[in-house]
């Protein structure tokens, strides 16, 4: 949306972002029938810039349509947008006036309050939780991970790849509860690692993640609770963690 408005807005302009509480009634609901009524965020991006005619805003939504110059755009971005609104249940909406700019509003349902209070931390009293190994030769995917398991009180112990991860465990005193590791991977893969860590260390359990499929992984991550598909959510982690060590052994 910031590109679209950026743009727009050749010969220069105000690009504003606001944020705030809003509270649809049937008043909204009556001219706006695909938005329900009820409390959302409400996220608005609006540009100084050329604006649009009223067909050309019934179009900024499918795909490839573009008004920009052959080699500018795709038509896909605006399509994108509203594709990943509409997945998440809220709802888009644009106003535009030609030679006087355009504001894109995204409506996303608020959660109540008790959802939001309630916490997912699985850590008790802030006690550490276990040990987790994680092996990622990604940098920025290694540190993300890792975060997501610090932040809900695991240990981590981060490696860049296999070699590492066999340095790191043999100065590790204690024990090693999980090793969460990447499938594919420069050098040893994830399976090899596993199965020479956990022949040193019985004890520790495994769970993969990959972002590829066959023929690099021959397992389907939801043939194999043990394999984790990436992209994945803190959420979706914390689960998969939870539940290798959850279940019996």
């Amino acid at each position: 949306m910031i590109l679209n408005a950026r743009d727009a807005m050749s010969g220069g302009g105000t690009l504003t972002i606001a944020t705030a509480n809003v509270e649809l009634d049937d008043a909204f609901h009556r001219t706006h029938p695909d938005v329900p009524p009820g409390p959302y965020v409400l996220l608005t991006v609006t540009d100084t810039g050329e604006g649009m005619s009223e067909e050309t805003v019934t179009h900024v939504f499918e795909p490839f349509f573009t008004t920009k110059e052959f080699g500018r755009g795709t038509g896909l971005g605006l399509a994108t947008v509203h594709g990943i609104i509409r997945q998440t249940g809220g709802h888009v909406l644009v106003e535009s006036t030609e030679g006087r700019g355009t504001s894109v509003a995204i409506y996303l349902r608020r959660l109540p309050d008790d959802a939001v209070a309630g916490s997912d931390r699985d850590a008790a009293d802030g006690e550490p939780l276990e040990t987790i190994l994680l092996v990622e030769d990604e940098p920025h995917v290694r540190r993300t991970i890792g975060d997501m398991l610090t932040q809900v009180g695991y240990h981590v112990l981060a490696a860049p790849n296999a070699d590492e991860a066999m340095l790191i465990s043999s100065q590790h005193r204690d024990r090693i509860d999980l090793l969460l590791t990447d499938v594919v991977m420069p050098g040893m893969s994830g399976w090899q690692l596993a199965a020479e860590l956990t022949r040193i260390r019985r004890g520790t359990r495994v769970l993969y993640m990959t972002g590829y499929t066959t023929p690099h992984v021959p397992i389907e991550p939801r043939d194999d609770p043990s394999l984790l598909q990436k992209p994945f959510s803190p959420k979706a982690l914390r689960r998969a963690v939870r539940r290798v060590f959850d279940e019996e052994s």
